[in-house]
């Protein structure tokens, strides 16, 4: 793989990741607290699942790793809606 490639699938990777927000599915959430475990700046995850809420955390860097984490596949990224942004 050529250099310039590696680099330009980070950017686009990163211009989704910048665009998207971490949804929750509480139906199917167990609060095991994995999620908030595994958040490296340190959000609690497993209360907005719990609230049925979007994480919408100014502290979050959109890093994927509760998302990755998760034993049940309850939480997932999904496009941010215009005027809907991070506080």
């Amino acid at each position: 793989m050529k250099w310039k490639e590696f680099f330009r699938r980070d950017l686009r990777r990163r211009a989704l990741l910048a665009e998207a927000q971490v949804v929750p599915e509480t139906e199917r959430c167990v609060q095991c607290g994995i999620c908030s475990f595994y958040c490296p700046v340190g959000i609690d995850v497993r209360a907005y699942a719990w609230q049925n809420r979007p994480v919408q955390n100014s502290h979050c860097i959109t890093c994927g790793e509760c998302v990755a984490r998760c034993p049940r596949g309850v939480l997932r990224f999904e496009p941010i809606q215009p005027g809907e942004g991070r506080p």
